[in-house]
């Protein structure tokens, strides 16, 4: 029998109309009465538990709402019953609110209306109406320029000036620390999260992202892009909204120029799904429909994704756990790409439901100027979604981070990444990167000063203190651990500036001896001397620069400090030595 089936009067449903409702479809509602109605809809239906994955600095409460058909809300229980779980998040950016206003009905239709009550017989959501809750208390008018509603909306970045959906690797944001301690609680099996999209104008209310593209789980993408995709597909153009692909103008804000994808990297919520073996699918609804048209639209993609994946949910979850077991046994050893590359060259022509445009010269700017008319246009343009390996590694046994990398550490935990430390000091035979061609970004982005560099492979022996934390690979995590400390991975914690001290150069020689030991070098070693000719030929900077050049030579003798540019992680690619490390 199922649990907690209550009576509701009209009066009753019809105060659980929500404020957007209440407001004729034009409003958002602030947190304070987003808190007040979730705690409405739990006290109407015992299908629903609300409750707070945490405390945003400046001290709110970041709701979760619980349903389940049955009344658990354990996710021992929930995991046993073999349901699919599905998180959906909204307001991760709170300008773009539409998430929470649809999800708000949506759960009220499945759990109190008992209207959609069928979507959750093999389904349990987890629902977050607002992740972002300081950011969502920045609230006005003018949070949006490129936006068509609601009235009043909240700000793109949380209290610190972050964008949480920058932030899943790097885990700096107490909203996103939670949301990982939510995440590994319940492992879900499915994840949607609700955007608005800037760019140009076009015929379709929202547009979507899912990582097909090669960067998860075969099995995974298969069903991605097989099955689910053209089920949801079809279901929306049932529903009065043709949907699209995420539009990404290969020429920004030219549809013309075509569409373009890539692989989402782990910092996007949807990058980050996929390396833990989940799918993701990213709600974008087009931010120049009014809000009313965008919310509906949301709303019907919330419910046709529940429809599939309720529907679908053994295949789902058997796929899921499959590709955790893959993870666990069967990665290390075997070559596995870290970043992937768009093909500027394999395309496929498409129907795109675009509005007639014209491009003029603006006299103001100097720039193009895409003037849009009200005139619907069909264009064949070309999509690029094939993508292509770009960078490629050996995934280790394990790596070695040694103890002083604390925060490196730190994120792994954050990450719920199994670890261990060595109970003694150990001389470890071991591989790892020097970098070269190491280029810092000129200004930072979210709050890090990242950088971009290529790397030569470096096998020595190495003595690793006790303390040193070892990271295996055999466990479900193994997709993200190479994502973090892979160098190459494109939200590596080096890209993201955690290991910027080894590029630093910290003792340095004075003129005075450089000018005497250099010419003795130069003297002895004509290899030398031709490599620095050649130098000064091709290099005009490094030829009038008195300091570089001394540097330079440097940098060649045996005071040179032989660990700069070296990452100081290693990989360890013998499991007998990693068990070993274990006693």
């Amino acid at each position: 029998m199922l649990l907690g089936c209550r009576l509701l009067l009209p009066a009753q449903i019809t105060a659980l109309e929500t404020h957007y409702e209440k407001s004729g479809f034009r409003e958002t509602p602030r947190h304070d009465k987003t808190i007040r109605y979730c705690k409405q809809l739990s006290q109407a239906s015992s299908w629903i538990h609300y409750t707070s994955i945490g405390t945003s600095p400046q001290g709110r409460e970041i709701p979760l709402l619980i349903v389940d058909k049955q009344g658990r809300f354990d996710p021992a229980a929930v995991h046993q019953s073999r349901n699919a779980v599905v998180l959906i998040q909204a307001c991760i950016h709170p300008g773009e609110p539409d998430g929470k206003d649809a999800g708000l009905m949506l759960v009220r239709d499945m759990a109190v209306t008992r209207q959609l009550e069928s979507l959750l017989d093999n389904v349990t959501i987890l629902f977050l109406p607002i992740l972002n809750v300081d950011g969502h208390e920045r609230f006005g008018p003018f949070n949006r320029i490129n936006q068509n509603g609601p009235a009043e909306m909240g700000w793109r970045t949380n209290a610190q000036n972050l964008n949480l959906n920058r932030d899943y690797v790097k885990a700096e944001s107490p909203e996103i620390r939670f949301w990982l301690q939510l995440f590994n609680e319940w492992l879900p099996d499915f994840f949607i999260d609700c955007h608005v999209t800037n760019g140009a104008d076009y015929q379709y209310v929202v547009t979507y992202s899912m990582e097909t593209g090669g960067n998860m789980d075969q099995g995974l993408t298969s069903w991605q892009s097989g099955e689910f995709l053209p089920a949801l597909e079809s279901r929306m153009l049932a529903s009065g909204y043709p949907v699209i692909p995420y539009v990404a103008f290969r020429d920004w804000h030219d549809p013309r120029s075509g569409l373009q994808t890539w692989a989402s990297p782990a910092m996007f919520s949807t990058g980050y799904l996929a390396v833990q073996n989940r799918p993701g699918l990213l709600i974008e609804t087009h931010m120049l429909k009014d809000y009313k048209t965008r919310v509906s639209a949301t709303y019907e993609m919330l419910k046709h994704s529940i429809e599939l994946v309720n529907a679908d949910y053994r295949k789902l979850t058997d796929l899921v756990r499959k590709a955790d077991e893959i993870c666990m046994a069967d990665l290390s050893g075997k070559s596995f790409v870290v970043r992937y590359d768009l093909s500027e060259t394999d395309s496929t022509m498409i129907d795109f439901l675009g509005f007639d445009y014209t491009v003029e010269k603006s006299e103001l700017s100097g720039g193009d100027w895409f003037r849009y008319t009200d005139q619907p246009a069909v264009m064949q343009i070309p999509l690029f979604n094939k993508l292509k390996p770009a960078s490629s590694v050996i995934l280790p046994e394990a790596y070695l981070i040694p103890p002083e990398w604390t925060e490196a550490t730190r994120i792994l935990r954050q990450h719920g990444i199994r670890t261990f430390t060595l109970r003694q000091e150990s001389r470890i035979k071991s591989a790892t990167c020097r970098f070269k061609d190491v280029q810092f970004r000129n200004t930072p982005f979210e709050g890090r000063m990242t950088v971009t560099f290529q790397c030569d492979t470096l096998t020595e022996e190495c003595t690793y203190p006790a303390g040193t934390v070892v990271v295996e690979t055999r466990q479900r995590a193994a997709r993200l651990i190479a994502a973090l400390l892979e160098p190459g991975s494109p939200s590596s914690l080096v890209y993201w500036g955690y290991f910027n001290a080894v590029f630093e150069q910290k003792e340095y020689a004075e003129s005075y001896v450089m000018e005497k030991l250099a010419r003795e070098m130069a003297a002895r070693d004509p290899a030398l001397l031709a490599e620095f000719q050649k130098k000064k030929e091709t290099d005009a900077g490094f030829a009038k620069s008195p300091r570089n050049i001394l540097n330079w030579f440097y940098a060649r003798s045996p005071w040179w400090d032989d660990r700069k540019d070296i990452y100081p992680v290693g990989k360890l690619y013998d499991r007998k030595i990693v068990d070993k490390l274990k006693q």
